[in-house]
């Protein structure tokens, strides 16, 4: 079973789990800040893939956008502590992976998240998705050998 996704999950539907607050949040996210940055990490996503070298790339920058798009009720942890072995994408390769993506996209893509949480921390109300953002733009610099799992 994929960690991607809660369906047939045991964990994800035990009576004492609470839904509501991460689908309001999240619905709340989307209209301040979260479907624009989605849109950027899709770009991003859309920019590699058409270099077909980027591919790699393009498949966790997809994962991410998900995450972007909807991050009440998940969270990013690394492949190697959720598996308990490296693979590819958590070792010297993923490391060489990461250096790239940084340089190509990651920055930008940690700036608009940066500059997202800023305007948002000038609100009281917005201080929690402001938290969010700037836990996105540390993924955005490094995103490979991530894995988005349900909370």
């Amino acid at each position: 079973m994929s960690c991607r996704h809660a369906r047939g999950n045991k964990a994800a539907s035990l009576p004492g789990r609470r839904r509501g607050p991460s689908i309001l949040l999240n619905i709340l996210w989307i209209v301040f800040g979260g479907l624009w940055m989605a849109a950027a990490w899709v770009i991003a996503a859309f920019i590699m893939a058409i270099t077909i070298i980027g591919l790699p790339w393009a498949r966790a920058a997809l994962n991410i956008a998900v995450y972007t798009l909807l991050p009440f009720g998940q969270k990013a942890v690394r492949r190697d502590s959720l598996t308990g072995r490296p693979d590819i994408g958590t070792g010297p390769l993923g490391l060489i992976g990461n250096v790239i993506w940084l340089l190509l996209a990651g920055w930008w893509l940690a700036l608009g998240h940066i500059v997202t949480a800023i305007a948002l921390a000038v609100t009281i109300i917005g201080i929690p998705f402001a938290w969010a953002h700037v836990k996105l733009a540390g993924i955005a610099l490094w995103p490979i050998g991530k894995e988005i799992v349900p909370v």
